[in-house]
């Protein structure tokens, strides 16, 4: 493997890590008890995860595209925008920056996982917990949910953006789709997002945890990896 390959990995590992950093930490900040930012809400928590995609990619926009989503990859390399020899390891270094950034959210929070013992609400900050059970909705909203992103990213490289100013763009619509769509599933819309953070939370000590709810977990794997299939397809017919 070349070095500029190993390089692009090392960025979306490293950018992946931070997403989860930040976003997991400020679901963490919001639902742990005794949390100085202990509820302050969904608003807070979608701004949080919005800026946390902005410089997730910013940190990394000099080693890698800072896809930090394994269905961005996907839908890159359908629209001719990614090798697709690089998919699979991109999704690897993306899901194990998840694995490492739910890790570095445990030991930051450390003493408040002790205090809270809902183990649903702890399960919540690592991965994502639909609202209301019913596959085929939480489905259905996942893959229209990371269809918007998607094919917005993709959009963008069409626009006339000033260099630099995409991340941000992206963040905003982070924000907005978490608004608008996240309520029935905390919108994972990035499978690297739920299940690095999932297999973390398996395998981590955390004090009052509960199951990892395996059974739901295809849904925000699959759901978001459909969804930028149709973003990329509808992409290339436009374009």
């Amino acid at each position: 493997m070349n070095s500029s390959i190993t390089m692009q990995l090392l960025g979306e590992f490293l950018g992946t890590t931070i997403l989860i950093l930040l976003g997991d930490g400020v679901v963490a900040g919001v639902n742990l008890k005794k949390s100085k930012s202990n509820n302050a809400g969904w608003l807070a928590i979608t701004l949080g995860w919005g800026l946390a995609v902005t410089f997730g990619v910013y940190f990394v926009a000099w080693m890698s595209p800072g896809h930090l989503n394994p269905a961005v990859s996907l839908a890159m390399a359908i629209a001719g925008k990614l090798s697709w020899n690089l998919v699979v390891p991109y999704m690897i270094a993306q899901i194990l920056g998840g694995i490492l950034g739910a890790i570095l959210v445990w030991l930051s929070y450390y003493p408040h996982w002790q205090e809270t013992e809902d183990s649903t609400t702890i399960l919540s900050i690592f991965s994502t917990t639909p609202a209301i059970r019913s596959y085929s909705a939480n489905f259905f909203v996942e893959l229209v949910g990371t269809f918007v992103l998607v094919y917005g990213l993709l959009a963008f490289t069409k626009g006339n953006f000033v260099s630099g100013l995409n991340p941000i763009v992206a963040g905003l619509l982070i924000t907005v789709i978490g608004i608008s769509l996240g309520g029935p599933t905390g919108y994972a819309i990035n499978p690297a997002r739920d299940l690095g953070p999932r297999i973390a939370h398996q395998i981590l000590p955390i004090a009052n945890k509960g199951g990892s709810d395996w059974a739901y977990s295809w849904v925000p794997v699959l759901g978001p990896l459909g969804g930028g299939v149709l973003a990329a397809w509808l992409f290339n017919i436009l374009r």
